[in-house]
């Protein structure tokens, strides 16, 4: 089990630090279509009317995370975009988050928001923030393991969620502020 959490945080660290410097924004925005795409497609597989869901919405995110848990504090940061169905534009966005509660593991996620009401697709482009209680318990690497996920959150948002590969049991509070990447929009 320290070997599978350690080789996650190592993989984890190794995302971080690759330096995107040398890519054009053309290339860092096209990395962000392809994780929307792909994130779309999975939860798709669980949730199959996901796509009307995105598309009768007033707008929806998608987002990639590498989330963190060390006994009593959570941390997880990460990267996205947030569509505007009314003007069809992309907002390419950065996260990052922090909590309290009890847990212990590392791992990657992917998560479909979709805004109810266009007043909580506004908000969370304007102001980005997003205060909830999270539980989940996951143990997946590849396409071996599992994840179960139950999140809670206010302001007409559903969520989806994926682990994409970590080691995890934990309950938090937690709270996430959102903001518009300026070197992408």
């Amino acid at each position: 089990m320290f070997r599978l959490v350690s080789s996650v945080v190592i993989a984890l660290l190794l995302v971080a630090c690759t330096s995107t410097s040398q890519e054009t924004v053309g290339q860092r925005r096209a990395e962000v279509q392809k994780m929307v795409q792909e994130t779309v497609s999975s939860v798709q597989k669980h949730q199959s009317n996901i796509r009307q869901k995105m598309a009768s919405a007033p707008g929806y995110a998608v987002f990639s995370n590498a989330n963190v848990n060390v006994i009593l504090a959570s941390f997880s940061g990460g990267y996205g975009l947030a569509h505007d169905n009314a003007s069809g534009k992309d907002i390419y966005m950065k996260m990052g988050e922090a909590g309290i509660g009890l847990g212990l593991g590392v791992k990657d996620f992917r998560a479909v928001y979709i805004f109810k009401t266009r007043k909580a697709f506004d908000r969370f482009v304007e102001s980005g923030w997003m205060v909830g209680a999270h539980a989940d318990a996951a143990a997946k690497a590849d396409d071996k393991g599992g994840a179960a996920a139950a999140e809670i959150v206010a302001d007409d948002v559903e969520i989806y969620q994926l682990t994409e590969a970590g080691l995890a049991l934990q309950a938090t509070i937690k709270g996430t502020k959102y903001w518009q990447d300026d070197s992408l929009n």
